[in-house]
């Protein structure tokens, strides 16, 4: 059942959520410069001297360093850097050292903390971690008070559970089944960096498959949706080499979570999360029951039972499913002895189907059986027009934007009615075919049927 909520809920949805009391991330403040940082976003280690002579004060720690996080190659390097500076200042420039042991701030004792070094002074200047709630705060109405306080959602997931008594009556579903939403979430972040992956605004698609309850029902449909969830991303085009799973445990399950299992991906800065499927239980549901005292019992007439249902939940970011596409489809090649760059979409999710190619734009017969053309596909696909330069290089621009197919009208196309050339971007080989041909190739190609 596909949903489309508001951005904007009632506060009360947020207090039964638990997101106005856990929803948070730590955060340690720069007293020096009052810059603020993630916590678990920083890496700090000691320096320890190598103990390869034996003696016991070769193994004493000189100082701490304190990165940001990245990936592995980026953190060692600016840890060296530091380390460097360090061992000058002490007497002991060029003096080996142990492999530094990362560890983010929130793990680090009161007395540790106190020889971290800000990433901004080089001193040790941090607070202890604190919490910091990550939801977005605004006002509705004319008055700006304590009874006017709102928030953004910082998930589609609650406009969900709060609607479900609504698509339940409406769409007549009987469970399993599932409702699905896609949209704008909001999170405050203390610090937005790395890219997309930590923004303050930033597309959504989750689903909450709701299932009968029980601790021999969930696990089926948990391992169904991590199935189908890898199938899926492996239909749109992502490569199979760079995609990974992460299994939460222990303290990295939320507390009302049965299980979490993560898909994630390796982009050229280091893996990253790109998927997660959790299995919920009923504690959403049961929340806001309570909070709003209406009952989301469900009855099941085959049973003749009454409960309230359990869920597992697939949740994917948008942002981050484009970059990893793009980052599956860059590919190189040489074409005529000339090296060639580009994006290898699946043409269901490429940008631009198709581009229109009249051989030249001064010729105003293949102008217009060109115009015709586009003109008929641009209202079932996204299709490019393309009538300057040589041929080989619009073939080229098209390449690489992940074009899959380039239409050429040529002479042989008006003078001996002999059709167009349909070049494909993959292996850049080119058929000839009818125009009335051309709308049904494309569409078992694009579309599959």
């Amino acid at each position: 059942v596909g949903l489309d909520s508001s951005i904007i809920h009632n506060p009360k949805t947020w207090q039964s959520s638990g997101h106005l009391d856990g929803f948070s991330d730590p955060m340690v403040d720069c007293k020096e410069s009052k810059l603020r940082y993630r916590a678990d976003q920083l890496f700090a280690s000691p320096i320890l001297l190598n103990n390869d002579n034996n003696d016991d004060n070769n193994n004493d720690e000189i100082g701490w360093v304190c990165v940001q996080e990245g990936n592995d190659q980026d953190m060692i390097k600016d840890a060296k850097k530091q380390a460097k500076k360090i061992l000058k200042e002490a007497d002991k420039k060029g003096h080996p050292i142990q492999a530094f042991a990362f560890q983010d701030l929130t793990q680090l004792t009161e007395e540790q903390m106190a020889k971290v070094p800000s990433p901004a002074t080089n001193k040790p200047t941090l607070t202890m971690p604190r919490d910091f709630n990550l939801m977005f705060q605004t006002n509705v109405g004319a008055m700006s008070d304590a009874t006017s306080v709102a928030y953004l959602r910082p998930e589609t997931a609650q406009g969900i559970f709060i609607n479900f008594k609504n698509a339940l009556g409406t769409s007549r579903a009987k469970i399993p089944f599932g409702i699905a939403q896609i949209g704008k979430a909001f999170r405050n972040e203390i610090t937005p960096r790395n890219f997309i992956f930590r923004s303050r605004e930033f597309e959504q698609m989750e689903i909450e498959y709701f299932i009968p309850p029980g601790d021999d029902v969930w696990p089926q449909f948990h391992q169904q949706w991590m199935d189908n969830s890898k199938q899926f991303l492996l239909q749109l085009g992502l490569r199979e080499d760079l995609m990974g799973w992460e299994v939460h445990k222990g303290d990295g399950l939320a507390h009302y979570a049965r299980a979490c299992t993560d898909i994630t991906f390796r982009f050229p800065f280091g893996v990253q999360e790109l998927m997660g499927i959790a299995a919920r239980g009923n504690f959403d549901l049961t929340q806001h029951s309570e909070g709003s005292g209406k009952s989301l019992d469900y009855y099941c007439d085959a049973t003749k039972e009454k409960y309230i249902p359990h869920c597992i939940e697939p949740s994917l970011g948008v942002d981050r499913l484009v970059l990893a596409l793009i980052c599956s489809a860059y590919a190189e090649d040489e074409v005529g002895g000339e090296k060639r760059n580009f994006l290898k979409f699946h043409p269901s999710i490429a940008p631009v189907k198709v581009s229109v190619l009249p051989l030249l734009k001064n010729k105003e017969a293949l102008v217009s059986v060109a115009r015709d053309l586009y003109d008929q596909l641009k209202m079932r696909w996204n299709t490019s027009w393309d009538a300057s330069g040589a041929i080989g290089r619009r073939y080229r621009r098209a390449d690489e934007v992940g074009t899959p197919f380039c239409i050429t009208i040529d002479f042989e196309t008006i003078e001996d009615d002999a059709g167009v050339t349909i070049r494909d971007r993959d292996t850049t080989k080119q058929i000839r075919m009818p125009i009335d041909q051309v709308i049904p190739y494309l569409s078992k190609q694009i579309n599959g049927y």
